[in-house]
């Protein structure tokens, strides 16, 4: 019998923090938004955890806004048990689908989990498919103060742009590269997307791949804060506190 180690259910990660986090200023004149801290350390620092958990071991994180803090303070990642990829965008960020584009040439093709860089949730990432049915999977919340009319809709396992009950994304998913090989045709000629690398949006693939039931997705009941005033920080670090 083989003693060798079962292979990783979930190999690889992008956690997006290249945000120009202009609503926490000045915190972060200084710093970037997912190196702020919560609970005694830094918010992307509870995603490594948590992928460190999982036994993933490449995680790419996207940067641009004071690109240069984030290696000082997380290095090659080795101190989790992963390798960090640091995916550079210049200035100005290149939006979330240019921002998964860019970095998907330091990933395989295989599914890779995703997550925004300045949200803190107790979701267990255990619960996202290793391989999910359609091109992606999202994790929905409810609807916070800052987003009441929500985002997207489940309609039992498959999520909807549109629906009776809609619910938050909570910038938690598992996405296959295959949602971006069509990108230009479903983008369109919006502001830069002839630039290099190109600028845009994710949600209008999401959208376009939810159209032909290929996203699927779970709600969250649990505790989940978007990062995005300097008050909502100072709440949740109370609360780890």
């Amino acid at each position: 019998m083989s003693n060798a180690p079962a292979p990783a259910r979930h190999r690889q990660a992008l956690i997006f923090a290249a945000g120009l986090g202009e609503r926490m200023r000045p915190l972060t004149d200084t710093t970037p938004k997912p190196l702020l801290a919560a609970g005694g350390k830094p918010l992307i620092v509870w995603h490594l955890e948590k992928l460190a958990a999982l036994c993933v071991r490449d995680v790419v994180v996207n940067v641009s806004w004071l690109a240069d803090r984030f290696e000082p303070a997380l290095g090659d990642g080795s101190r989790w048990g992963l390798r960090l990829h640091y995916s550079h965008e210049g200035a100005p960020p290149l939006e979330t689908g240019g921002g998964m584009l860019h970095a998907l040439r330091l990933l395989d093709d295989a599914p890779f989990i995703a997550v925004n860089g300045d949200i803190w949730s107790d979701y267990d990432f255990a619960r996202l498919p290793a391989e999910p049915e359609g091109d992606a999977h999202l994790v929905l919340v409810d609807n916070p103060a800052h987003n009441s009319a929500g985002d997207f809709a489940l309609d039992g396992a498959d999520v909807r742009s549109d629906g009776a009950s809609k619910l938050t994304f909570s910038g938690i998913g598992v996405y296959r590269p295959a949602l971006l090989h069509d990108w230009r045709d479903i983008i369109g000629s919006v502001p830069g997307v002839h630039l290099e690398p190109p600028r845009f949006k994710l949600a209008p693939l999401l959208r376009a791949a939810m159209t032909n039931d290929r996203v699927t997705g779970a709600h969250h009941p649990g505790r989940w804060t978007d990062v995005g005033t300097p008050e909502r920080l100072a709440q949740l670090d109370a609360t780890l506190g």
